[in-house]
């Protein structure tokens, strides 16, 4: 089983288009996605921001963490997406007493070979959903570091690759309920998204109601037809990749995560590895959107998912109960848009 993560051919290195990709190509994509989000929007009402951030996420080959209350979806959207792609996918439950070798896997003594061979844990899949991740000891988290950022585990000394697309989807509850661990911030900046879904506006409940009044089972509320397949996903990868972005952008990207990092309400503010997510989530943006080019828009819808788990405030603006969305949309008035 080993071989079929060790063995990958090297992508060449992708050279840049001016003009954006072409058009017709980008529609193609377009209503491929769209007909992921309709067949997701059948099923869970009132999340569309979610089902479209997940969808970005994947454009970029980012990772998402999906926070909010029980009940509201988080694990049916992740599952959802995870069935609309034609992707090997798993499941991990975290739990207080998981162990780092229930993620990543471990070595098992082969008699008639007289060794030891390394068995794959869940996260060798493409879509890795976990859910409950903050109800896991650091220990376990830690296990999630590598594979990731660098798609890889390491194991006994040897590096296992994962194979192309990976893609997690985490879920969380908000860290004031009981039995759970706040993320480090290496973990949390591991993540290209943090989402945070709230409960459904009353039209779309009433809508859910009515629609499953007659028909509610388990199997009817997940069943989903796979819509793209693996060559599919990572071309619009690709493609993503080539949607043409200005010089003058790039610096706008730059100028607001430099502001996280000087600004006086906050502790902690955002990592190079940000400016490289709003660069790709802005790319992801414009594609999702219909276009081969970004716009300042783009960077600012895509500010507030990629940045809003990777500043800390401090101590008197928390005490104060303002949130990291706000200091967000402060830094995007005060910093001049190009044109």
């Amino acid at each position: 089983m080993e071989e079929d993560f060790d063995t990958m051919p090297a992508e060449e290195t992708p050279v840049p288009n001016l003009q954006g990709p072409d058009q017709h190509l980008i529609q193609r994509c377009q209503e491929k996605l769209d007909r992921v989000r309709t067949q997701i929007a059948v099923l869970v009402f009132g999340q569309a921001e979610a089902t479209e951030a997940l969808l970005i996420s994947l454009l970029c080959e980012g990772h998402v963490l999906v926070e909010g209350v029980p009940g509201i979806a988080k694990t049916m959207l992740a599952k959802l997406m995870a069935g609309s792609l034609q992707l090997s996918w798993s499941r991990i439950q975290f739990t207080p007493d998981l162990m780092p070798s229930d993620v990543i896997g471990t070595s098992v003594y082969e008699q008639g070979a007289n060794r030891f061979e390394f068995r794959p844990g869940p996260v060798f899949a493409q879509v890795v959903l976990i859910d409950e991740i903050n109800r896991a000891p650091a220990k376990t988290q830690s296990a999630l570091f590598e594979v990731m950022e660098e798609r890889q585990v390491t194991y006994d000394g040897k590096t296992h690759l994962l194979r192309p697309p990976f893609f997690v989807v985490a879920t969380q509850n908000p860290v004031e309920q009981e039995g759970t661990y706040r993320l480090p911030e290496a973990q949390l900046d591991r993540f290209l998204f943090r989402i945070r879904m709230g409960y459904p506006e009353a039209e779309a409940e009433k809508a859910m109601l009515r629609q499953l009044r007659n028909q509610y089972s388990i199997r009817n509320t997940t069943s989903v037809e796979a819509m793209l397949s693996e060559e599919e996903v990572l071309e619009a990868q690709r493609l993503c990749e080539s949607i043409y972005i200005a010089e003058e952008l790039c610096d706008y990207i730059a100028d607001i995560v430099q502001a996280t990092r000087n600004h006086p309400g906050i502790y902690l503010g955002a990592s190079p590895r940000a400016s490289l997510a709003l660069l790709r989530a802005s790319k992801a943006c414009a594609l999702i959107s219909g276009r081969s080019f970004t716009t300042p828009e783009d960077i600012q819808a895509m500010a507030y998912p990629v940045l809003n788990h990777r500043i800390l405030l401090n101590s008197e603006r928390e005490l104060d109960g303002i949130e990291p969305e706000q200091m967000i949309r402060e830094i995007l008035e005060r910093i001049s848009v190009p044109r």
